[in-house]
């Protein structure tokens, strides 16, 4: 046994010890359950959150990261620096969970396992990436769930215009200046706008002119599907007024080394294929043997798995029952995500001290969509913005719902605002550190991230 492991062993309240709470995950809905947790009961109960990396991703400004707005400790909040003392961080990625015995098992970033018993679990695993069987789409295309993604997005973008400026031929010319981005929820929709800007700047700094860019964004529905129609057809407009072309009702059928070929047997030449589809739960929650619906987790209004009332779930990875729509569940999104790991947290607090465990029930505060420059979509309180009333609101709601680093964001927008944006690319990470098809949105599997700039012609760069 390891000294790790002899550290972590489960306290039980029958001998005396504290009891012991495992989170798996630090993602939206984990890092509110385990702050909620060890602010409800402090020191009174030992609390393990178990991680791939030592900080919370705050994601909805991850497209700031990739278009060289924020650097990426910005959205990168230190969970040693925001959690409470009494909260273990165990650095590593979880690979079994016995519900029978009670017991995590993880492997950390050197190679070994370590184990722990826990008294109570909270699974918040999150999500990964929802692939599609399209061919040549693992090998040409690159998703957008994590911070190397973003920095490898960045260099891709900036060496692709350099690239251009060098090239004596027009054809080749035109499909790096082109960038197809597939995929019209938040993550699309904000990675084409703020991408767009970002490139367009740097083809006319390199002498290439503004307009020499082309940006698609490839959706099967409408922009912003499912949400309030004015976020979609705001962001809807200000895409095209820009000059991206926004293919609605579209899907793409074959990737390649040169290009994408769409349903409607259209080829577009390019060297850039961002996937933003949409995510589905973290595999691991398929093996663990319990009911399950549409891939997630299916639990009670209180968050408890059936079967096993010390076992909690939540954010992308529970299907939480939404009350305001009797037989559906609440939505993939950030804002369930924290305010269902609050709640989790509160819960397995009165589990604990044997009080009464409370339903999930939410209401929409509304959304926002920052789509660059001084352009956003916002529908506080269902109250319509657009233009730059939007935009305030959109900063000013990221700035209150970050857990740190708020100054240093704040400072970064500024500096954005009065200098241009810097245009090194960095190296630091390579084509093959970001696989579309990895398991887990912050990519623990592919450490390698210390490479010079790549060379060739496929979406790699």
């Amino acid at each position: 046994m390891t000294s790790a492991e002899k550290d972590l062993q489960p306290g039980t309240t029958s001998d005396g010890h504290r009891p012991r709470v495992v989170v798996v995950g630090s993602g939206f809905a984990g890092y509110h359950a385990v702050k909620t947790l060890a602010r409800t009961l402090g020191d009174a109960v030992d609390v393990v959150l178990v991680s791939p990396t030592n900080y919370f991703l705050y994601l909805p400004l991850l497209p700031e990261v990739s278009s060289g707005v924020l650097e990426p400790r910005r959205i990168s909040v230190s969970l040693s620096e925001t959690l409470p003392r009494t909260v273990t961080h165990a650095h590593g990625e979880v690979d079994d969970i016995d519900l029978e015995g009670r017991r995590v098992r993880w492997m950390d970033p050197e190679g070994r396992h370590h184990t722990s018993g826990y008294d109570r679990l909270v699974l918040a695993v999150g999500s990964v990436h929802k692939l599609m069987p399209i061919p040549g789409l693992s090998e040409y295309a690159h998703g957008f769930r994590g911070i190397p993604e973003a920095l490898y997005l960045r260099d891709h973008l900036i060496r692709q215009i350099d690239l251009a400026v060098g090239s004596d031929d027009p054809e080749e010319r035109r499909a790096r200046l082109t960038f197809v981005v597939v995929g019209a929820g938040y993550t699309g929709t904000e990675v084409a706008a703020q991408g767009q800007l970002f490139t367009r700047d740097l083809a006319r700094t390199r002498g290439l002119g503004e307009d020499a860019v082309r940006w698609l964004l490839v959706t099967r529905g409408e922009v912003l599907s499912g949400l309030d129609p004015h976020l979609g057809r705001t962001a809807d407009r200000v895409l095209r007024e820009r000059g991206i072309e926004v293919r609605t009702g579209e899907t793409v059928e074959e990737a390649t080394a040169d290009g994408v070929r769409l349903h409607g047997g259209e080829e577009v030449p390019t060297r850039t294929i961002v996937w933003c589809v949409g995510v589905r739960p973290d595999p691991l929650v398929e093996a663990f043997g319990l009911e399950l619906a549409q891939g997630r987790l299916v639990v009670g209004k209180d968050l408890t798995v059936p079967g096993h009332p010390e076992v909690f779930a939540c954010g992308d990875a529970a299907a939480v029952p939404d009350f305001r729509r009797p037989g559906q569940y609440t939505a993939m999104t950030a804002q369930h995500a924290e305010r269902q790991g609050r709640l989790a947290g509160r819960n397995v607090a009165a589990s604990l001290r044997g009080g009464r465990l409370r339903s999930y029930r939410h209401r929409d505060l509304g959304f926002v969509v920052d789509l660059g420059s001084t352009d956003a979509a916002a529908n506080p309180l269902h109250v319509r913005l657009s233009g730059f009333p939007a935009k305030a609101v959109a900063r000013g709601y990221h700035l209150l719902s970050m857990p740190g680093n708020r100054l240093r964001t704040a400072t970064d927008w500024l500096l954005d605002a009065v200098l241009p944006r810097q245009s090194t690319q960095l190296g630091i990470v390579r084509s093959t550190s970001v696989p579309l098809d990895s398991s887990s949105p912050e990519v623990p599997h592919h450490p390698q991230m210390a490479f010079p700039p790549e060379r060739g012609s496929g979406s790699g760069g």
